[in-house]
């Protein structure tokens, strides 16, 4: 019975973080993803991407605001998934969109479309933290894990920002995103959790 219900958060980390990707398959093969299956992908995996790297970010505040410890133990299981959208997203933009022409997109990002260098600087930010995120990998980088770690933050502000400029038209929703990931990065500053809750 423990078991259940220590595994059941995580279960339902794992039908969430999934559930996107499998609609995505569902509405490729059925046909419905607009007369722009690329771009709609691309939406899709960008914003799923944010969702859950706000909500492995948020863990820590939440944890602490709600004096729930075991929201923790998700941190790292939703900010894999979280770059699990991010490199579907970069391989969809890099592969299918660009067809792997390197030239193209380093004009594209150097010249006319910044958004591309603020979402390729962000996939490199996250790289290093999903690359070591095993326990194994903290034991050994000691305290070099956390320096590596905190390229998430910035790494964050990087992916909000991409979206930010990628956006031409209606920018309430890109500025929506950002909205919450500043207030989660404000939240994890020292000592903002306990002025919170004293007032």
């Amino acid at each position: 019975m423990y078991v259940i219900r220590d595994l059941s958060p995580r279960i339902v980390v794992h039908v969430g973080a999934l559930f996107p990707l499998a609609l995505i398959g569902w509405d490729l093969a059925q046909g419905q993803l607009t007369a722009n299956p690329i771009e709609q992908i691309q939406l899709r995996t960008g914003k799923t991407a944010l969702v859950l790297l706000a909500l492995s970010l948020a863990c820590r505040p939440a944890a602490n605001l709600l004096g729930l410890s075991q929201l923790l133990t998700l941190r790292r299981l939703l900010g894999l998934y979280a770059f699990l959208y991010v490199s579907l997203h970069l391989l969809n933009f890099v592969g299918i969109d660009y067809g792997f022409n390197f030239r193209l997109i380093q004009k594209d990002a150097l010249v006319e479309k910044r958004f591309i260098a603020a979402g390729l600087l962000a996939f490199l930010c996250l790289l290093p933290a999903a690359l070591t995120s095993t326990e194994g990998w903290k034991r050994r980088l000691g305290r070099g894990w956390c320096a590596l770690h905190f390229l998430v933050y910035p790494g964050a502000v990087l992916a909000v920002t991409h979206y930010v400029w990628q956006t031409k038209i209606d920018l309430r929703q890109p500025i929506l995103y950002a909205s919450v990931v500043v207030l989660i990065l404000a939240f994890r500053l020292p000592g903002v959790d306990r002025v919170f809750l004293r007032r």
